[in-house]
């Protein structure tokens, strides 16, 4: 069985999730092709997809006007796997406040029933790294890098929340579909990667 991952490429961290992704396959010794996708047509023939980090009002309005915001949420509604990173957590949630400028009216996928804020921590300036842990995930520990990261403030029932870091949720998970306000394409532990690579090889199953 080969699986096919696709990276959202309208902007963002893209090589580095490609590069990430294809590390996974290679530990868990799995045959697939992760490649970069843009349009409807491409996004309809992935087993999974990673939304990376980058700035999510402008991967939303392309994604509208190119009509790939329709395909992915019929995708990932009928059970596609998907990985939304910082700017990806936002794109997949239904509600999206700024910490500075309050309510969007960015696109939104509305998947995920939570309340997020975005620049939860502050600008670029005030990017970090802390180790965070995933235990409901059999990831203890990992090398959070959060910038200009968002946080969850509020989730509904069928959010699992798999970590937290000063009382703020950064990372959740609802079936399919796993958000994180962090980068893990950024650093070199795959785990998280290797969880989703995972994840679509069981779903595809």
């Amino acid at each position: 069985m080969s699986l096919t991952i696709g990276v959202l490429s309208i902007q963002g961290d893209v090589q580095e999730n490609l590069l990430s992704t294809k590390s996974a396959f290679d530990e868990l010794g799995i045959d697939g092709t992760i490649t970069d996708v843009k349009t409807p047509d491409e996004i309809s023939q992935l087993d999974g997809l990673i939304i990376p980090g980058g700035e999510s009002t402008t991967i939303g309005q392309l994604s509208l006007v190119n009509g790939s915001l329709k395909v992915l949420k019929e995708k990932i509604d009928s059970g596609m796997p998907v990985l939304g990173i910082c700017a990806g957590m936002i794109m997949l949630s239904n509600t999206a406040n700024d910490r500075v400028v309050g309510k969007t009216d960015q696109p939104l996928l509305d998947i995920l029933d939570i309340t997020l804020e975005r620049n939860s921590f502050g600008r670029q300036r005030e990017s970090f790294e802390t180790e965070i842990s995933m235990d409901s995930i059999n990831i203890p520990k990992f090398n959070g890098v959060f910038i200009r990261a968002p946080s969850v403030s509020d989730v509904g029932s069928d959010i699992e929340i798999l970590a937290k870091y000063n009382d703020k949720i950064v990372a959740i998970k609802k079936e399919n579909v796993i958000g994180t306000a962090f980068h893990p394409e950024l650093v070199e532990d795959v785990s998280l990667h290797k969880y989703f690579v995972n994840l679509v090889s069981s779903l595809k199953n």
